[in-house]
């Protein structure tokens, strides 16, 4: 949103998340004209079947608006769900399609061959000289392994093989709790999002949340929400994310399987070990743009970890 507004100097007419969120006389009403963004990510394929769903959904409804779908990773298990997607994004007569690496160029040239195809970097780059991005002053001399525990997860780097001392092991701070819940609350009405209501509202973080208020309300950008349609949605979003920059930077070294994990220690200069996920996302990223950066090694073996981490700690030592 932000690169959007501040450096291409573009107007945002209409908002929505995926699925019962978008309501199409509303964005009619409100969208008179101009392309249509969708989201970039990792969810472009068949592993996130209902993001793709609504992604096509869109293609194949608004043939009369240019459609651009930011930076994605590519991935089918399925040949005839390629094919499929295929067919909807050909038939489309304006779609460009980023990709954020190598082998997903490959792909969407050779199977969406009709549409205009370009690679680019995620667009979480555009927070690189933010203002105020150092928040947390209180950095731990523990390790955090923030591992991801969706399907996405590759098994063979459970949080039991990573054999780490002084090793704390989480996922983002703003939704960790979701997996500390019994599985039978998550199906009781409302109970979850009360739940990250409370959150939000600092009840398990009251020092994250202190900081939080001051980012969302008070940071150099933060007017620009007031800008755009359904500002609330931007803050949250804004607040999530302060609340991942603040829980990075609590420690000196990360391990992760977490592509925006990655990212965000690449902007804040927090050395750290990245693991594959259960497909080629983070290695096909990692040897398209990042695999010089020397305060970040890819380990694809889970033996590996305990020295790769001494020689990250090494360069904790000269940096320090």
């Amino acid at each position: 949103m932000l690169y959007i507004l501040k450096h291409r100097q573009a107007n945002i007419d209409y908002v929505s998340s995926v699925g019962n969120g978008f309501s199409e006389s509303d964005f009619l009403n409100r969208s008179k004209g101009g392309p249509i963004l969708l989201n970039g990510g990792g969810n472009f394929g068949d592993i996130w079947p209902a993001l793709q769903k609504f992604r096509e959904k869109i293609i194949k409804q608004y043939r009369d608006r240019s459609i651009v779908i930011l930076p994605q990773t590519i991935y089918y298990s399925s040949e005839e769900a390629l094919a499929q997607s295929a067919k909807v994004l050909n038939d489309h007569p304006d779609l460009t399609i980023f990709v954020r690496d190598d082998r997903s160029f490959a792909i969407a040239q050779e199977a969406f061959f009709k549409c205009k195809v370009y690679k680019a970097p995620d667009m979480a780059f555009q927070m690189v000289d933010l203002p105020n991005i150092n928040l947390n002053p209180d950095r731990s001399n523990r390790t955090l392994y923030l591992s991801r525990k969706d399907v996405e997860m590759n098994q063979k780097f459970k949080s039991k093989n990573i054999l780490v001392e002084n090793l704390d092991v989480d996922d983002w701070i703003s939704f960790n709790w979701m997996s500390k819940l019994p599985k039978d609350w998550i199906y009781i009405p409302g109970l979850v999002r009360l739940i990250r209501e409370g959150w939000q509202r600092g009840l398990k973080t009251p020092q994250e949340w202190a900081s939080r208020q001051g980012w969302q309300w008070l940071h150099p950008d933060s007017f620009m929400f007031n800008q755009v349609h359904r500002p609330e949605l931007h803050r949250k979003s804004w607040g999530y994310m302060h609340s991942g920059i603040y829980q990075l930077q609590g420690y000196n070294l990360v391990i992760t399987n977490r592509l925006h994990v990655h990212i965000l220690c690449l902007i804040l200069n927090i050395p750290h070990g990245l693991l594959p996920g259960s497909y080629y996302k983070i290695p096909a990223f990692y040897n398209t743009w990042t695999s010089e950066i020397p305060f970040c090694h890819l380990i694809e073996d889970a033996n590996e970890i305990p020295d790769a981490i001494k020689k990250l700690t090494l360069l904790i030592g000269r940096k320090t």
